[in-house]
């Protein structure tokens, strides 16, 4: 009797550490907290361009004649929003933090924002070559908002939305979300800098995780997703899987004690 209170009590131990909690999946959970969660502006820094990334430019005035100069001859091509297109007729940052602009020449961008971009070529096609009344207007935009996630995601690699802002959410949305052997409570964000590189740690289980300064992603983050402990004990992420693998490990012990002892 007392051996079978042993076993029993050794199968609920096993399949309770093996399997994995529902509140270890719920992302953005309240607890124990009822006021709202509100996203600061700290938390959305606009972001400033670095070396190696990729703008588009397009420039238009009144006279469209007049800006055909200035303006990359593919500009009009429908495929310029692919990846590959950018790659070819956008603006690559280089080392020394400048762009390479028809009839401008270089125009140093490093730590602007698209917007101080904008106004940056505004203001010296205006003193250089237009009037007021020409009616200049100069977009900046990145060529796609690029990340890269790797881990316990449903597709790693590095991905590219079109859109101006991408928080953690969406991304690994984006990415087939983490898989039910996946960390969600350290879920790391590395972020690079002029200067470095920064590490970020942010627990998407809570709505705390809206007031981390990596809720909001930057251009070339990369987010890596690490296993849970029941992902290397091998024994399955729910009861069902995991009751499955202790019957198999029984069956296959009474069979090898049957046949030493036959």
């Amino acid at each position: 009797m007392n051996n079978t209170r042993l076993y029993l009590f050794i199968l609920l131990s096993i399949l309770t550490a093996s399997c994995v909690p529902t509140k270890d999946l719920i992302y953005l959970q309240n607890k124990n907290d009822a006021s709202a969660v509100s996203v600061t502006p700290s938390n959305n820094k606009p972001y400033r361009l670095q070396t190696n990334d990729v703008v588009s430019i397009t420039i238009k005035a009144l006279e469209p004649k007049l800006v055909e100069i200035f303006n990359n001859s593919n500009t009009g091509n429908a495929n310029i929003a692919s990846d590959q297109g950018m790659y070819f007729t956008g603006y690559s940052v280089d080392d020394h933090g400048n762009i390479r602009l028809p009839m401008l020449g270089e125009i140093n961008v490093l730590g602007f924002t698209t917007d101080e971009v904008r106004i940056k070529i505004e203001n010296q096609l205006k003193e250089q070559y237009f009037k007021e009344q020409a009616g200049v207007f100069v977009t900046v935009k990145l060529s796609g908002f690029r990340y890269t996630v790797n881990g316990e995601v449903g597709s790693t690699g590095t991905k590219v939305l079109y859109q101006d802002k991408v928080n953690i959410m969406e991304a690994i949305a984006n990415a087939g979300d983490i898989s039910v052997t996946g960390d969600r409570k350290d879920v790391k964000v590395i972020r690079r800098y002029p200067q470095g590189s920064e590490t970020f740690s942010i627990d998407l289980t809570t709505n705390k995780a809206m007031e981390s300064p990596c809720y909001y992603l930057q251009p070339n983050d990369y987010i890596y997703v690490k296993p849970l402990k029941q992902k290397t004990w091998g024994t399955g992420k729910t009861g069902i899987e995991s009751l499955t693998t202790v019957i198999t490990a029984l069956s296959l012990a009474t069979t090898i004690y049957l046949l030493l002892k036959n």
